[in-house]
């Protein structure tokens, strides 16, 4: 192997890194700049949101996906706000009592306000009518009138008594009245009988009393059995009184209601209703004058309505749009979507160890406060909570709210309930969410793809260039005037935008997770009022950089550390036969980082199976297992062709204890396998990533910039030599931005990143060695790369045929049949 330094050209510094010069932005400060409070680079999900919030039809709702940090909160609140102050203000909604079946409560729509209105004056017409009846009834007339009932009922029942009275004596028959009741008895010389008298009677005139009494008797029976008819007739008459005087107080308050809310049919025919039961129950308000206890408050003053007798009066407003002031519709932005947060919940209270409720305990869910506008809902939060997403499907499909409990659903309790009517519903749903959980509810609920018409995809990044730089200085800009941060100079605004193409993963992007932007300007600001800076620079910047990756770099360094002690073997010096240095990423949710592993190819002769150790174990994913078969066909489809590929190999990641997925490791895979054919030695100052496809090309990957860094550390610690670098595929030149230091590095000519195109152009680098291109008669040249591996397949094609015997097959692992 040769070991030429010009075989490692590496990539211009220029290439490394964009640098965004603070002297090409047109202020001095973000100060100067005008403030940006929409969104930037995210067309087609405001499209989205606008058609949802202007379009009329039914089921039009929206869901926005996106990751978190990207602002879709407050593009949807901004939007659904100025649309919402532009439409009419919804209906209010009240259930009251239903007075003919008290379980199934009546929903009331009413006109803005009115609910609040309805409410008060129902409270106001039981504390009035809780005085004026009772007063009433103490009135003179009506005690005059009273008293005449029972003068006339009981003139007539003594009439009927002393009638009979007279003609028992006009018999020589007394009438007695006794503890026992009524009872006759004879009279005698203008004396009653005493027994002992009686039994000295001769036995024909006691025949003769006795006959007298039983007849008499039966008199009196008719006369004493007209008295509860006579009193059947009194409470008639006296309730009648009652009704009537009721009546008077009663219409003359309604009255006053219906003036109030004339126009509303709704409440008129629930006057109508409360008149008559007001009338048919007065002697509730007398009960409760009669137990008042009015302590040190006039009773002109006291709340009847509070009072138990009178809830079925009450008036229990669910919405009102009086908070509004009468302009635009709700928006409702709901952060704890349970069902009964979601669609309202019957409460219950316990009396005597029993459960009961009633129309009062009937609560609004956050349906019912958007009815008319918008609700807007965060779809993990949703989805997490049971039975939540059932229920907004389920009231969003019937276009009606109906109440039902979680108890209720799961028969957790049996108790008294009630069936409110639903109230209709028309309301824009807004769902926030990740696009994993769309695709998920597209697959698996029939019913979202009809409800949720719209989707609004917010975008990751977009182009870097010198309108979207100002853009995004405007944005930022914005937000530190929101948060109220220092102003940002120039070289800070520049360091910020350099660190949102590094989070984009491409020099040609520009990030739009503005949250992770506006986390860095705090914590960057702190570090500027630590430091007594009035601006937030680059160097504030650069520390909140390298202060939020040190918090979330332990395992990194502790892996550079076992590195640095030979505890996991990487070599970065000298060269070695099927060895090669491959790169992956280890992600940790909110930090990954680039580590090296040694990927080892044996070769002999065999069947042509090549063995990934990895999946073996069962520690390789299906990713890098399609790798390692890409690498088998194209060794198979590439060497020695006119004889039987008589290969057998072996793949491995040594020192690998966890499991292995992705195929970016495949041309490294390829790369030792190559060199274990060869039997050239691979420089292990390079390290390679990239994958591969059957005709030898290499691909791009993911996380090429954490893979150059994580190698390049190991190689700093190590020292850095100029022979050091790393293989990348070609097209993944665009999507570096490495680290400041790895650039100085590069530039100081310490260490290099090499783009290939081809396994040819990487193995020629890696062994020094030329890959050999088949000639006129088709063969590889004998002293290259591909001549050697070509040779030496054919070598272990020729061992094979030698071992194999026609009438017995292969031999066995000794060599004999």
């Amino acid at each position: 192997m040769t070991s030429d330094k010009g075989n490692l050209r590496g990539l211009p510094v220029a290439a490394l890194r964009t640098v965004c010069d603070p002297a090409i932005l047109p202020f001095r400060t973000t100060e100067e700049l005008e403030g940006l409070e929409s969104l930037i680079g995210q067309d087609r999900a405001m499209e989205a949101i606008r058609l949802a919030v202007e379009v009329s039809h039914r089921d039009f709702n929206l869901f926005v996906l996106g990751p978190n940090g990207m602002g879709r909160h407050r593009a949807v609140r901004v939007l659904l706000q100025k649309q919402a102050k532009a439409m009419p203000v919804p209906h209010d909604w009240a259930y009251v009592n239903n007075f003919d079946a008290p379980d199934k409560p009546k929903a009331l729509r009413l006109p803005p306000g009115a609910a609040e209105r309805l409410k008060v004056a129902m409270q106001g017409l039981v504390d009035d009518l809780a005085v004026e009846i009772p007063s009433l009834f103490e009135s003179e007339e009506y005690q005059t009138q009273r008293r005449a009932l029972d003068e006339e009922y009981g003139d007539r029942q003594e009439s009927a008594m002393a009638d009979f009275a007279d003609k028992a004596k006009s018999e020589n028959v007394a009438l007695m009245r006794t503890p026992m009741g009524f009872m006759l008895a004879a009279i005698r010389d203008g004396k009653v009988v005493k027994t002992e008298d009686y039994n000295k009677l001769g036995e024909a005139e006691q025949k003769e009393i006795d006959e007298k009494i039983a007849r008499l008797q039966e008199d009196l029976a008719n006369v004493l059995r007209d008295a509860p008819k006579l009193d059947r007739e009194l409470r008639g008459k006296v309730e009648a009184l009652h009704a009537a005087m009721a009546e008077r107080a009663v219409s003359a308050r309604v009255d006053d209601l219906v003036g109030d809310f004339a126009g509303i049919e709704a409440v008129q025919a629930y006057l109508a209703e409360v008149r008559q039961d007001m009338i048919a129950n007065a002697e509730l308000f007398l009960a409760v004058r009669a137990n008042a206890n009015n302590g040190h408050f006039p009773e002109a003053i006291r709340k009847f309505h509070r009072e138990p007798p009178f809830q079925r009066y009450v008036v229990n407003v669910m919405v009102t749009r009086e908070e509004t002031n009468g302009t635009g519709a709700p928006l409702v932005v709901e952060e704890l979507p349970t069902l009964d947060h979601l669609a309202g919940r019957i409460e219950h209270e316990s009396q005597m160890g029993t459960l009961i409720t009633n129309f009062t305990m009937i609560k609004p869910g956050a349906l019912h406060r958007a009815n008319g506008g918008f609700l807007v809902l965060d779809a993990r939060r949703v989805l997490t909570e049971p039975f939540a997403w059932d229920a907004l499907i389920r009231c969003l499909k019937n276009r009606s709210i109906t109440i039902t409990s979680m108890a209720e659903r799961l028969s957790l309790v049996s108790t008294t309930s009630l069936q409110p009517d639903p109230i209709p519903l028309d309301v824009r749903v807004v769902v926030v969410g990740d696009r994993l959980l769309h695709a998920l509810l597209t697959m698996l609920d029939p019913d979202f793809g009809d409800l949720f018409k719209l989707q609004a995809d917010f975008e990751e990044d977009f182009v870097r260039s010198e309108e979207n730089l100002m853009l995004l200085a405007r944005l930022v800009g914005a937000q530190a005037r929101r948060d109220g941060l220092r102003h940002l100079a120039a070289g800070g605004v520049a360091r910020l935008l350099d660190e949102a193409t590094r989070l984009a993963e491409d020099s040609r992007k520009l990030s739009l997770h503005v949250g992770d932007l506006a986390d860095l300007m705090r914590e960057a600001d702190h570090y500027a009022g630590t430091d007594g800076h009035d601006l937030i620079e680059a160097a504030d910047i650069d520390r909140a950089v390298r202060e939020k990756e040190r918090r979330v770099s332990r395992i990194r360094d502790r892996m550079q550390e076992a590195i640095g002690r030979k505890t996991i073997l990487i070599d970065t010096a000298g060269a070695k036969v099927g060895q090669v240095n491959g790169l992956s990423v280890l992600d940790l949710g909110n930090y990954r980082f680039g580590r090296p592993s040694r990927i080892t190819a044996r070769t002999r002769m065999g069947s042509g199976k090549l063995v990934d150790i990895e999946r073996e174990v069962e520690l390789g994913g299906p990713l890098h297992s399609k790798g390692v078969l890409i690498l088998a066909g194209y060794l198979a489809s590439t060497y020695a062709l006119d004889v039987p590929f008589s290969l057998h190999a072996s793949l491995v990641f040594e020192q690998s204890y966890g499991g292995v997925d992705g195929d970016s490791a495949s041309s490294a895979e390829l790369y030792a396998m190559l060199s274990a054919l060869s039997d050239l030695p691979v420089a292990q100052g390079i390290a390679v990533t990239g994958s591969v496809n059957q005709l030898g090309e290499v691909q791009a990957i993911g996380g090429v910039n954490e893979k150059i860094e994580g190698f390049f550390d190991v190689c700093e610690r190590r020292g850095l030599t100029g022979d050091q670098g790393v293989l990348i595929p070609k097209a993944n030149v665009d999507h570096l931005m490495l680290r400041p230091d790895v650039v100085t590095a590069a530039e100081e000519g310490r260490f290099r990143v090499i783009p290939v195109e081809t396994i040819d152009e990487g193995i020629a680098i890696l062994t020094g060695s030329a890959a050999g291109e088949r000639g006129a008669d088709g063969s590889f040249p004998p002293d290259t790369v591909n001549g050697r591996v070509e040779a030496r397949l054919r070598n272990y094609a020729e061992l094979r045929r030698r071992y194999v015997r026609p009438d017995k097959g292969e031999p066995d692992g000794r060599g004999t049949p």
